[in-house]
């Protein structure tokens, strides 16, 4: 019967069969499923500690405005929240590791307050990240028991293919009459990321058959299926092209500044930086399993709030006060500003390779340049600026080299400068270089100003961080390491003490001639 059939038929008819349309239509319709619904995803990536505004670097300004911190994230996501219907808070990982706050014990676990704020803030799920294993897999177990939301990570599993953090494959998650799944994954390529000592008994599994895994397992038990991936921007684009079903990816570890979503073989990927600067929104409209309509943006986190008091602002308090007492005592000055160099040699990069060298007592020091996570502006040096340059428990450790193996590392090195793909920082050594036919030749080697004879063993000092990727840092493994009792960062502190005025410059340590 066709709706002209009905409305042509008598009043009591239509009723009657107005009320068998209702009792006999289909239940997700009847039960208003089909009925286009709206939801907001707010996200973060990537804090790494920064729990206090801080300067906002790409500001021309002087002095430049204040940004970040976890109250003006608070601020912000409590503001959303008022003035949008259903809202979802996701972070994708690598909250640890960054400021002194992630080296403070809190309720067991060392950086434990990073994650009773995030409770204080009100997230409803996270991923882990690469650097949330930097301490060790027993604290990353304690953090994720004082964080309340879900932990979830599909493809990091112990060696029996147990999750080891309390960490879930998903959760689905009803928001507004939404019921999102959300698939947490980690980088690939952890264990190039993470100091391998603390992923023993952990493996990571393949995050595009994993994905499909479970959309195909929870596709009829869901609305909108979302990816909460640590892998890079990079990879999100490789999922969403080699999986099918998902409607979302919210990533992390790239530290991508994507001011609007990407949209790849129909999916939606957003990103919102690092170091807590902006908050994602990401504005839905789901329909039949499909988004219909969406709008994504950045909102930056200026730091320009009155602060109203709050659970919140006292645990801020209590850890700035920590941190301004045991790292904000001025112990040099610094000359001429730290930068990094990227793939070249730094003046930052030649202090740090120093320290290392000479805290070791060594011929020459190798640092891997993306341990060095922070410039520094010329003026008063803190151990809160210095530790923010290198905010890893990395141990010196020291090993011998031949010569021989010495001018293969050099050789590998003007390789890689070449093709502008240098990954370390090098200390004590000197060398004067060409190009040539088959490559860079080298003209003169030189530790401590002695030419480098084959025969001669050398000790290097370096991280037990670049150690465990020897194969990556040095293209070789060394047959002994020594591991010494302090680390990098308290090498490099120890070198600022004894100098006071630091006047760090770039050397032209390899010295390309015509």
């Amino acid at each position: 019967m066709n709706l002209g059939t009905i409305f042509r038929t008598s009043r009591p008819l239509r009723s009657v069969i107005f009320l068998w349309v209702c009792v006999f239509i289909h239940p997700a319709q009847r039960d208003g499923y089909a009925q286009p619904k709206t939801l907001t995803i707010l996200n973060t990536n990537d804090i790494h500690a920064s729990f206090l505004p801080h300067e906002a670097y790409w500001m021309r300004s002087d002095p430049k405005p204040m940004v970040g911190g976890f109250y003006e994230l608070w601020w912000m996501v409590d503001s959303v929240r008022r003035a949008r219907g259903p809202v979802l808070l996701l972070d994708a990982g690598d909250v640890m590791t960054g400021t002194p706050i992630s080296e403070i014990e809190y309720k067991g676990a060392t950086g434990g307050a990073l994650f009773e704020m995030m409770n204080l803030t009100g997230y409803d799920a996270w991923t882990i990240g690469n650097h949330d294993l930097d301490i060790s897999q027993d604290n990353l177990r304690r953090l994720a028991g004082i964080q309340k939301c879900p932990t979830v990570s599909a493809n990091l599993t112990d060696t029996a293919g147990a999750f080891p953090f309390q960490n879930k494959a998903y959760v689905i998650i009803e928001r507004g009459g939404l019921r999102v799944g959300i698939i947490g994954l980690m980088s690939r390529d952890l264990f190039h990321l993470t100091n391998t000592k603390n992923l023993t008994g952990l493996k990571v599994l393949s995050p595009s058959e994993v994905t499909q895994r479970i959309i195909d397992k929870i596709r009829p038990e869901t609305d909108l299926i979302v990816a909460l991936s640590h892998e890079g921007v990079d990879d999100d684009s490789i999922l969403a092209v080699s999986t099918h079903g998902l409607g979302v990816i919210i990533g992390g570890h790239s530290h991508t500044r994507l001011k609007t979503p990407k949209l790849i073989n129909g999916v939606i990927i957003c990103q919102a930086g690092s170091n807590c600067e902006n908050l994602g929104e990401l504005s839905l409209t789901v329909s039949d399993h499909q988004v219909t309509n969406f709008d994504g943006k950045l909102l930056q986190l200026w730091a320009r709030h009155p602060v109203a008091k709050n659970d919140l602002t006292k645990l801020i308090d209590e850890f700035k006060s920590k941190i301004d007492r045991e790292y904000g005592e001025v112990i040099g000055t610094l000359s001429t500003d730290w930068k990094r160099g990227g793939s070249a040699e730094s003046n930052v990069g030649n202090f740090v390779a120093d320290a290392t060298r000479e805290g070791a007592g060594a011929d020459l020091g190798v640092t891997n340049s993306s341990g060095i996570r922070n410039d520094l502006h010329a003026g008063p040096i803190t151990k809160l600026g210095l530790f923010e340059i290198m905010p890893f428990r990395n141990t010196l450790c020291t090993f011998r080299i031949s010569g021989a193996d010495l001018r293969a590392l050099a050789r590998r090195y003007l390789e890689s400068l070449i093709d502008h793909k240098a990954s370390i920082q090098l200390s004590g050594i000197n060398c004067t270089w060409k190009r040539g036919n088959g490559g860079p030749e080298i003209q003169q080697l030189a530790v401590q100003g002695k030419e480098v004879s084959d025969a001669s063993e050398y000790t290097c000092a370096t991280s037990d961080f670049v150690i465990n990727q020897s194969d990556k840092y040095l293209g070789m493994t060394p047959s002994s390491v020594t591991y010494l009792p302090t680390t990098v960062y308290q090498a490099i502190v120890a070198k600022v003490q004894r100098e006071k005025i630091i006047n760090s410059r770039i050397e032209n340590r390899f010295q390309e001639t015509q």
